[in-house]
Order: C-alpha cells, then structure tokens, then sequence
C-alpha cells in the first residue's frame, strides 16, 4: 500500500495519526499490519457477488466474514451495530489485521450520517482485551451503495478527528482507497483537510481545570419523567448545585449538538440513566462514550452510571459499578442521590 499523506491530531494522550492510502485491504504488507480491519455490510448478507466489494475481496484471499459471522467473538449489533471476530488465523500473507469489526447498520440511511456511528462502534472494544492501537478501513459505501467518494472521506476524517481528540485510544486510524483514480482525487482533499485541522490545534487540558457544571444528567427522552424526578431531588438536597438539564440549558437555535458536547466535557461528573430506551438512542450513547473516555483518564472517575430500567448492556458499559434504580424505583432513586453528591465531593 501507498502512503498518499498524513494528519496528525493532538490529544490529552497524545499524537494520532489519520493515514490515507492507495492499496489493497485484502493485500497489505507486513509493515503495514493493523489491530482490527473494519468492514461494513447490510445485516447477515455478506454477499461475494460484487467483485469491487472488500468482502469479495477477502474471500478471494480465502476469509470468508460470512464464516467469521458463525462464530463471532462478540456480537454488538442490537445496541451498536456491529460484532467482532474471533482472531484470525490466515494462511494469505495478505492477510495482515488480527480481527474484523464488521459494520452492520439496522436500516438503510445516508452514508454520511452513518460515519460517527462506525467509528463509535470501535469504543466497547478499546478498553480491553483485544488491545486495539489501530485500525483500517476502506472509503465506506462508495461500492454498492455509489456515495460521493469526497464527502465520504471527509466525514471519516472529521468523525475519526473528533473521537480521537475526545480520547479514543487509538493511535493510527487507516482509510484505504482501491482505485487509483480516485485516489488522485481524494489525496488532494485530504491535503486540504490536513491544513484545516492541523491549523485549528488541538488544547490539551491541564490536569486540574475549573467546570461549569458539577453534573450532566445523560437520559433518554422516552426516560425524561424518572431525569427530571432526579433533577429536581438533587436540587432539593444541594440547591447551589450546577446541573446541565438540557432542556434548561441549550440556546434555542443553536448549533444543538456541538453545544450538548461543549457542555458534556465541562462538566465534572456523568450521570447516565440506563435502559433500553438509552441504548436505542444514538446521542445517548455517543454522551456515555465522550463520558468513559474522559473516565478511563480522571483519577476519580467522571461516570456514576444509574441502571433505570433492565436492559441488555454492553459489557463495557457493566465495567463501572453502577447505582441500581430498577425498574424505575422513585424511592430507590431517592435514596440513591445521597450517593450521587457523595461522588461529587470526592
């Protein structure tokens, strides 16, 4: 493969870097090698039909994701969309990833909106074992699907930069092209990305800082009565403290998201309110991973997970001990918030 450039981005943990190449997913040399190579696929149709497809790829190289798929090491699908492989034993020389993080989105939607979502998909595995320091991937769903190959490359950069400015502990995020043409195209925009980013900086934070919020309160909005029951509990205990409550605190007619996710990093602690509704809620779980990746970093923690309802919960996400309020208990929440500002005076 054929390194066409290079952005490095700054974090609290350090340099990243965001490579793009010219190459052969399926034929990567040994210097080249990579943690985990992700794919992406309509669910359970691994289809080897269309020839320009990495999947066909592999499977030439004799890898079949359909046979990875019947054993998989963790299936992740219905609350992040993908699952990961069992190690990979390859005898193609080709073959240089230990595993596969196979990319299944429920339904069909813009490629574009979906980018963040594969890139999160990374976050339950990060923390553990396997011990991922980088990753590959090809321009997504510019094949089957023909998305813009542009706009594809750079949402990927602009979604991996901003998980690794956040805290993924990945060092070197991959994106590969195939085509050679096409490439051309794509190396002179990520020359243009590159000047972008690399002039904006990265601040990394000191390690003692002042917050404007003590407490973000991370719900689902089908959960807002049990919030606003812990909102106004914590309040009548402690009424100088500052919650973010987001229907309070937003700017009507703001940039809403990039506002959530300011005021996500300058609170001191976390409270997510799990249950299946948080799960099914994509800002919800992006809130809970900006939160645990700040958490893996704070010496006292920044997460007090609240488990609300039962839910099927990742196992990165039973990795902190958790408040237990199930199913909804008004006067275990209560009893709970003594233990809440007790975090917060740590």
């Amino acid at each position: 493969m054929q390194l066409l450039d290079s952005l490095t981005v700054q974090s609290a943990h350090g340099q990243h870097h965001i490579e793009l190449y010219e190459g052969d997913l399926s034929q990567m040399p040994p210097e080249q090698a990579v943690d985990l190579l992700v794919v992406s696929a309509y669910p359970d149709h691994y289809e080897t039909d269309n020839p320009n497809s990495l999947i066909s790829a592999l499977a030439r190289h004799n890898l079949s994701v359909a046979a990875l798929a019947q054993d998989k090491a963790a299936d992740l699908r219905q609350s992040f969309a993908c699952w990961l492989s069992q190690p990979i034993s390859a005898p193609d020389p080709g073959i240089q990833f230990q595993r596969i993080l196979c990319f299944e989105p429920p339904r069909r939607q813009n490629p574009v909106d979906l980018v963040g979502d594969v890139f999160q998909s990374v976050i339950p595995f990060v923390h553990g074992d396997p011990h991922i320091q980088s990753i590959a991937l090809p321009v997504l769903a510019t094949g089957k699907q023909q998305a813009n190959p542009l706009l594809m490359l750079a949402a990927q950069v602009e979604a991996a930069a901003n998980w690794l400015k956040n805290g993924l502990p990945v060092q070197q995020v991959k994106i590969v092209e195939i085509d050679p043409a096409r490439a051309a195209d794509l190396q002179a925009l990520f020359a243009i990305l590159r000047r972008a980013y690399e002039s904006a900086g990265v601040a990394v934070l000191p390690p003692e800082r002042t917050y404007r919020y003590d407490l973000f309160i991370s719900y689902s909005r089908r959960n807002e009565a049990e919030a606003q029951f812990l909102y106004t509990e914590l309040l009548r205990l402690r009424p100088t403290l500052r919650i973010f409550w987001d229907r309070r605190e937003l700017t009507t007619g703001a940039a809403w998201q990039q506002e959530l996710y300011d005021a996500l990093d300058n609170c001191r602690k976390v409270l997510p309110l799990l249950s299946p509704q948080y799960l099914d809620s994509k800002v919800c779980k992006e809130e809970y991973n900006i939160a645990m990746l700040r958490h893996r970093d704070a010496p006292a923690g920044v997460l007090i997970p609240l488990y609300l309802y039962s839910a099927a919960l990742p196992s990165y996400m039973k990795l902190i001990q958790f408040l237990d309020c199930r199913e909804g208990d008004r006067a275990r929440m209560t009893a709970v918030c003594a233990d809440i500002l007790a975090e917060l005076d740590r």
